[in-house]
């Protein structure tokens, strides 16, 4: 079996599969079925995980199908025919009694929050959401928690060869990586039999594969940006188009306060399709005569996502006739609204349980260790990178009021796809960091590491590192522009092993060629948890590294902003957390 299962490793090596086109890519898988459906019993999850992972479109292919994209439409009639080959009907899914969740920015923390509530009534919970932080399987949860590595593969290779024994001359054999978690997702819900799932949108809406379910219990849209504009759309009136697409007739949807522009397009989609749309009011009017309501999440931005999911909770327990939950009493605005607004209601004690007891990894989360705090949201948009710079400031003024010792600060930041890095390294210009460090969303040097769950072929590691220099590069324009900020001190050199050149403008800034190789330089040791027998000396090569050093060795505190992707917080998290891993 060893010997089995370092062939099928080998098969499925970055190297291997970048090799190959989709026609190559989908010869090897059907070549590796029927070896596979008799090695399946002795096959373990990091196995199952990089079949998954040959699922995803390697990057020159990827280049090639958007500059062809296909009719949207026709890619959700795809996802019916998928769901039907896997043994579904689109009527199955109504069992699954569904919360459905859209938004660019806080849709997730929206979701954590519904769940966690409903869970607090004693429910069966099931949240499918994405992407994942450190391991796949965090994407399908039971009660909050991620599936287990045995649940995940077994139900992965059940699903997997079901396709497969289903495929014919006239279609793919295989969904795309993101269309397979989602059906893995409805089927582990139906077979675990749970209560109600919250269903957290891919990208968009109106032509996301999660968008195959018909009935969902109730529907909400969190805050809008901008953001996924080759898919979306280049404005928010646009992207507000395809967000509204998960409406359903007669089932009611909630949203929060959005600009004008796209909230008249939300409303207009409502009405063609007759939905009841709402708009939900400011947690404060659910304050009113009561305690102020505690959050798990940390940051203001989050009482939008918690006001929202009280709607979406009391809702689907209305649907559901539980009890405990008062009759609403409908507000009389004094202003004309574009929308009639949502009850205003007294929360229950569940409510408020479930709203405190909310856990989001990866979302201003924050973890401390010894002199280094370490401060983690995957924002990677305008508005919820305005959103985390305004947190990080208040939680660093609270800091400072207890201690009066000198602190260093760091950015470590990375973005990935269409994204304005340029746009949003000037929104974090105002937290005035010490150092800036860039590095792509990979954990070792070695893209494999060993581990499946966050190996990326959509883009080579030539793109990721060239990206990482564009973002010190305009890290120093930033700096040049605003050089009152900073006090350079040390002259660039030439390129090391593992540390990349500089950008002349950018004395304070540094490019690693990977994650560990960043939290190395930035940790100097003093992370309690995070340690490694002998850190490379080519860390330390650059004069500039070399001076940062030794002031990050002799700060009484360092406070490190890791933002700009959740990929790079999942990394991030895996290395200063080794248990999420286990």
């Amino acid at each position: 079996m060893s010997w089995a299962r370092s062939r099928l490793r080998s098969a499925l090596s970055p190297a291997a599969v970048s090799a190959r086109g989709a026609t190559a890519e989908g010869a090897a898988r059907r070549g590796l079925s029927a070896w596979l459906a008799a090695q399946e019993p002795g096959m373990d999850y990091q196995d199952a995980v990089r079949m998954l992972n040959t699922l995803q479109t390697n990057a020159s292919y990827l280049e090639q199908v958007k500059r062809q994209r296909g009719d949207p439409q026709a890619q959700l009639e795809a996802m019916e025919l998928y769901l039907a080959r896997s043994g579904l009907k689109v009527e199955d899914l109504d069992r699954l009694n569904i919360i459905h969740v859209t938004g660019t920015k806080g849709k997730g923390s929206t979701c954590a929050f519904t769940e966690r509530i409903l869970r607090n009534y004693g429910l069966k919970t099931g949240f499918f959401s994405s992407p994942h932080l450190v391991q796949v399987r965090e994407r399908i949860r039971i009660n909050g928690q991620p599936i287990s590595p045995d649940l995940f593969t077994k139900h992965f290779w059940r699903l997997y060869h079901r396709l497969e024994e289903t495929k014919d001359s006239s279609c793919v054999s295989m969904p795309a990586y993101f269309r397979f978690l989602t059906l893995l997702a409805f089927h582990v819900f139906l077979q675990e039999k749970v209560d109600l799932a919250v269903v957290e949108v891919g990208i968009g809406g109106a032509y996301d594969c999660t968008n195959v379910v018909r009935k969902p219990v109730v529907c909400g849209v969190s805050s809008l940006g901008i953001d996924h504009t080759s898919i979306l759309g280049d404005t928010m009136e646009k992207i507000a188009w395809q967000k509204g697409g998960i409406f359903k007739p007669g089932v009611p949807a909630f949203t929060v306060l959005q600009p004008e522009g796209p909230l008249a397009v939300l409303r207009d989609r409502a009405r063609q399709i007759s939905c009841p749309l709402y708009l939900c009011p400011p947690l404060e009017a659910l304050e009113e005569g009561v305690p102020p309501l505690a959050l798990g999440l940390a940051g203001e931005h989050q009482r939008s996502n918690a006001a929202l999911a009280l709607q979406l909770a009391r809702c689907w327990l209305q649907w559901q006739h539980h009890q405990g939950i008062r009759e609403p009493e409908t507000p009389r605005p004094s202003v004309p609204w574009p929308l009639p607004l949502a009850p205003v209601f007294s929360p229950t004690s569940h409510m408020r349980h479930g709203l405190r007891d909310t856990e989001w990894p990866g979302r201003t989360q924050v973890l401390r260790r010894g002199p280094l705090t370490w401060y983690l949201d995957g924002a990677h948009t305008t508005s919820s990178v305005q959103a985390c710079v305004r947190w990080f400031c208040q939680a660093l003024q609270l800091q400072e009021r207890s201690s009066s010792r000198p602190s260093v600060r760091v950015l470590l930041f990375n973005s990935t796809g269409d994204r304005d890095p340029a746009a949003l390294l000037k929104l974090l210009q105002p937290c005035q960091f010490d150092y800036a460090v860039f590095c792509p969303n990979l954990t070792e040097v070695s893209s494999t590491c060993g581990n499946a769950d966050q190996q990326n072929f959509t883009v080579t590691l030539d793109q990721v590192l060239l990206r990482c220099l564009e973002h010190q590069q305009h890290w120093g324009a930033l700096c040049e522009a605003g050089r009152d900020l900073w006090s350079p001190s040390a002259e660039p050199g030439g390129p090391a092993p593992l540390l990349l050149a500089p950008h002349p403008c950018s004395a304070s800034s540094l490019v690693f060629s990977c994650i560990s190789h960043a939290l190395q330089w930035i940790s100097q040791g003093r992370d309690p948890i995070f340690q490694v027998p002998s850190p490379p000396r080519s860390l330390l090569t650059h004069p500039m590294a070399s001076s940062g050093a030794s002031v990050l060795r002799e700060a009484a505190a360092i406070h490190v902003l890791v933002t700009g992707s959740l990929h790079l917080v999942g990394g991030v998290l895996k290395l200063l957390d080794p248990s999420l891993s286990q």
